[in-house]
């Protein structure tokens, strides 16, 4: 039984349990810079232009509702879709601003 367990260890080395997490550190690095570091960038834009928006900007919903901000309320936003006709928004609803698009 104690051939066993000697066979296992590298020979003339002990064995360095640094070495054994490695690769484990190494797939959680690449994770937070590849994976989880880039969504908090996306998120942390998101809630700056959301902050900013202010009435008269061309906006476009989740839903694909393209309108204009006509009144902004703490959670929710009023939007202009066509002539006379408006309708409330949440906040979290907005995605894009289209005032930089060309108009066709």
């Amino acid at each position: 039984m104690m051939n066993i367990i000697l066979m296992m260890q590298p020979e003339g080395k002990d064995a360095n349990p640094l070495m054994s997490f490695l690769p484990l550190l190494l797939i959680v690095v690449v994770f937070y810079f590849f994976m989880i570091r880039p969504q908090m960038k996306r998120q942390k834009e998101t809630r700056k232009f959301r902050e900013g928006l202010a009435k008269g900007d061309k906006v476009v919903t989740t839903g694909g509702i393209y309108g204009k901000i006509t009144e902004i309320k703490e959670t929710t936003i009023v939007l202009e879709i066509a002539r006379d006709i408006q309708i409330k928004v949440d906040k979290n609803g907005i995605v894009k601003d289209m005032s930089d698009v060309q108009q066709r």
